[in-house]
């Protein structure tokens, strides 16, 4: 368009009708490709044949409670998705949130136990503990200018060492102690770890955490000015600094969010299982940046949606319990991991051309 045409379209002239439309915007998106630029499309194209594939190849599947335990399962990866989702969008990785989250359990466990206090006490240090690991590691990405990459590979390191040795130290043991009897570990169990009837099946309240979490990050991503930021630092750092966005604040307060999702995973690992084991984590972290990578979220962020990364822990929490209703050997997992995760990246590529192809 012409800067004349621009003149005139911006005090109401009427335009020469382009080939597609009245004023040619219908010919250059028609409603198929606004629909496939959408970065979860793809995801849920993927996730639903993944559903009818194991609902064909295991039929134990069809059973609600199977299901139930499929939604489990994706439900404990979905949580934790959504802030990697989020801090990815933003433009940074977090290789340290699968140690961080048994950081949390750890030190609400221990200090609990061995204090001899009310669990409500060790899970509220244990929110500030993790708070402080996602903003520490904001503060030295920000300050140092460090890739992500390296400072929370460092972070990870750290906190998998501090796990094992404290853990050690205080319990002679490489798990805590359980605290099953402990003071108001009825009432945290109820709200981190607790199950409901829904229809004669029992289903575990991380499932509705998971959707709750994700109609809330979808809205402050689509619906708030924090949400803009978030996209602006991840597209262009540079840019979005000079028109005002608070880039420091933005980049801290995702990692954050990245910290809060580990303390509410960690609450649930420690009050499903009523002990710690001080050695697990380790890996996860790859679980959680694939299903935002899955969910449609770039690598070089300023793109991605909530709602993608929920359709991959689903793929992910279905092939892992698929495999085993299937009665396969569970050792694929991990390769049926990679053929999604190269697959969903492939998928996304295509989505991306074809939604911008005239």
């Amino acid at each position: 368009m012409s800067t004349a045409q621009r003149a005139g379209s911006a005090v109401g002239t009427p335009q020469t009708p382009g080939p597609g439309g009245a004023d040619g915007r219908a010919a250059r998106r028609p409603a198929v490709l606004r629909l496939l630029a959408r970065p979860e499309v793809g995801v849920f194209l993927g996730a639903a044949a993944v559903l009818v594939f194991f609902l064909v190849a295991a039929p134990s599947v069809r059973h609600g409670s199977s299901m139930a335990t499929i939604l489990y399962q994706s439900s404990t990866i979905g949580i934790m998705a959504l802030p990697v989702a989020l801090l990815m969008i933003g433009g940074e990785f977090d290789l340290s949130s699968g140690v961080a989250v048994i950081t949390s359990a750890l030190a609400a466990s221990m200090l609990s136990y061995q204090l001899t206090v009310n669990v409500w006490t060790g899970v509220v240090v244990a929110l500030v503990l993790s708070l402080a690991i996602g903003a520490l590691n904001g503060w030295m990405v920000v300050r140092t200018g460090l890739p992500s990459f390296l400072v929370t590979l460092g972070t990870f390191l750290i906190l998998q060492g501090v796990n094992l040795a404290v853990t050690k130290l205080v319990t002679d043991n490489v798990a805590t102690d359980d605290i099953s009897d402990m003071d108001g570990f009825g009432q945290a169990r109820r709200i981190f770890a607790s199950s409901f009837d829904a229809g004669g099946v029992q289903v575990k309240i991380t499932v509705v955490w998971w959707l709750v979490f994700a109609a809330l990050a979808t809205w402050v991503l689509l619906r708030t000015r924090y949400g803009n930021w978030v996209f602006a630092v991840g597209g262009d750092e540079g840019s979005a600094r000079a028109v005002g966005v608070p880039v420091t604040f933005t980049k801290i307060t995702l990692f954050m969010l990245v910290g809060l999702g580990a303390w509410f995973v960690g609450m649930h690992n420690l009050f499903s299982f009523n002990t710690v084991q001080s050695g697990e984590g380790v890996g996860q972290e790859l679980i959680y940046i694939a299903a935002a990578v899955i969910g449609g979220c770039l690598l070089t962020g300023g793109q991605g949606s909530a709602i993608g990364p929920v359709f991959g822990a689903f793929m992910f929490g279905m092939v892992q319990q698929g495999i085993v209703y299937a009665g396969w050997n569970p050792d694929w997992f991990k390769a049926f991991l990679g053929v999604m995760l190269l697959g969903a990246v492939l998928i996304n590529l295509w989505v991306r051309r074809t939604a911008t192809r005239r």
